[in-house]
């Protein structure tokens, strides 16, 4: 058996497998996220560490199944983020998540030392406060007592191999989703940490991803039930969603991940620069020389929580599933209702942090029903934009597998008309970074010969294929959405009087 975690932004997804990546049973466990103004979203590690034990422990009851038979745990973690670490180790602060979006200022001056487009040939990435690097430039400038005491800097699941085997370390996956890491090189950029004037030994060591990175320690044993020894390995979760989706080549399919946040990626030979626009941006892989272009918005699944917390109370256990029955049957934008799905500032395609949610044209007669599909529609909208840009590079974007909670949905994946696209709908949604982990462990511990088995570990489930009347009503609706922005960004950008 293997065990795999998948710390996201609502909680901790377990899952068991056997040797050859199949799942067996799985269990999630989950942690609060603090949201506060000005861009403020935090996250306690402890947290992920007390759902990391107590989710092992229902996972092995619920399977029945002994410690001793765990060969390997693999961990997959949110990406972005920061986590600071004293010299025993423990965090120094909360996280500043990846939807944190508070140090605008120190991004600023890291685009004036190093040229937007210089720092894209480097990283792969924008510059942009949703990375690692500018908020710990904040950390140092807002909190200095707090900078002064962390050691180390790394990411979500990084904390956790920490606790479970004693070893700070990064792979290339998480290190390409910093703002610090030269894509080029594979290692970790002088010029970049020399901007941001931080010291190259604030980060961690960069392993790859199919490296056994440590052995569970007796103390991570006696707080997770697993046994003492046992190997870990690590990655991050675009990248890990990607072979759990089966995209390990750059001749498979794209697909999409409808999670709380939400993208549009791809696997590729070298990374896929977006010039002059920057839309997208591109991770390492944990296949071995691949790369993960990939175009990602803040808010995709996270809006349609909100949404229904709203409208529905938060202890509503099934809202969700009750908004998304309710909005199949009413209009949206064909009533001239829309949704610009920016709550967390955005990402791809505008990597504007302003960025805010607004419901556009909202009239007395408009329902919670009608709020979820402008919702679903919204997102939709915003994904066909990234799609587009994806195109727009030469990428061909016939077929679209969809994974993560959100693609459980017929109605939010019909609505992907607008994708002009088949969508695919695979056996494993929730689970698939989960099961992206376990291939990778398989492949590092030698029980697969490579990560080609990916393809095979779960199948297709259902089928929308675009409605050609259907595609040409929302494409005229897609322009709308698009004018809307447009129109409305340099209110953002005024921000508050």
């Amino acid at each position: 058996m293997l065990l795999a975690h998948d710390l996201g932004t609502t909680g901790d997804k377990a899952s068991l497998h056997d040797d050859d990546g199949r799942l067996i049973a799985a269990v999630t466990e989950t942690y609060p996220t603090h949201f506060g103004s000005c861009g403020v979203v935090e996250q306690d590690p402890r947290s992920w560490w007390d759902a990391v034990g107590s989710a092992t422990g229902r996972l092995l009851a619920t399977a029945d199944v002994s410690a001793d038979r765990v060969r390997g745990v693999a961990l997959s973690g949110q990406m972005m983020g920061l986590v600071l670490l004293g010299g025993d180790g423990e965090p120094v602060r909360s996280s500043l998540i990846w939807a944190d979006t508070r140090s605008a200022v120190q991004c600023r001056r890291l685009v004036e030392a190093l040229g937007m487009v210089e720092a894209y040939r480097i990283l792969g990435h924008r510059l942009n406060p949703t990375y690692s690097l500018s908020k710990l430039m904040w950390v140092r400038d807002k909190e200095p007592d707090v900078f002064e005491s962390a050691r180390r800097m790394c990411l979500a699941k990084d904390y956790v191999v920490f606790k479970l085997a004693g070893v700070v370390a990064t792979d290339p996956s998480d290190a390409s989703s910093t703002n610090a890491y030269d894509q080029r090189d594979g290692r970790w950029s002088h010029d970049v940490l020399a901007a941001a004037d931080l010291p190259v030994d604030l980060f961690p060591e960069i392993v790859p991803s199919t490296t056994v990175v440590g052995t569970v320690t007796a103390s991570a044993a006696e707080a997770t039930g697993l046994c003492p020894g046992t190997p870990v390995m690590m990655g991050g979760d675009g990248p890990m969603a990607a072979v759990g989706a089966g995209v390990v080549h750059r001749d498979d399919d794209a697909y999409v991940y409808l999670g709380s946040s939400s993208w549009v990626s791809k696997s590729a030979l070298a990374p896929l620069l977006d010039l002059p626009a920057m839309r997208t941006m591109t991770f390492d892989h944990v296949v071995p020389d691949q790369f993960v272009p990939t175009a990602t918005m803040q808010a995709g699944g996270g809006s349609l929580s909100w949404i229904a917390d709203l409208v529905s109370g938060a202890q509503d256990a099934d809202r969700d599933d009750h908004l998304l029955n309710a909005s199949d049957d009413v209009p949206a934008s064909a009533d001239g209702l829309y949704f610009l799905p920016h709550l967390l500032g955005e990402r791809s395609p505008y990597w504007n942090p302003n960025a805010r949610g607004a419901f556009v044209d909202l009239g007395r007669h408009h329902g919670p029903a009608h709020l979820a599909r402008a919702v679903l529609e919204g997102v939709a909208f915003n994904l066909a934009t990234c799609i587009g840009a994806f195109r727009e590079d030469g990428e061909q974007v016939d077929r679209v597998d969809a994974i993560g909670g959100g693609a459980a949905s017929d109605v939010w994946l019909q609505i992907a008309d607008v994708w002009d696209c088949t969508v695919r709908r695979r056996s494993v949604v929730e689970e698939a970074n989960s099961l992206g982990a376990a291939v990778t462990a398989s492949v590092g511990l030698g029980l697969l010969p490579d990560f080609s088995v990916a393809r095979t570990l779960s199948t297709i489930t259902a089928v929308f294929e675009p409605d050609p009347d259907r595609h040409a009503l929302y494409a005229a609706r897609h322009d709308r959405f698009l004018d809307a922005f447009r129109r409305l960004e340099p209110w953002f950008d005024g921000g508050p009087l």
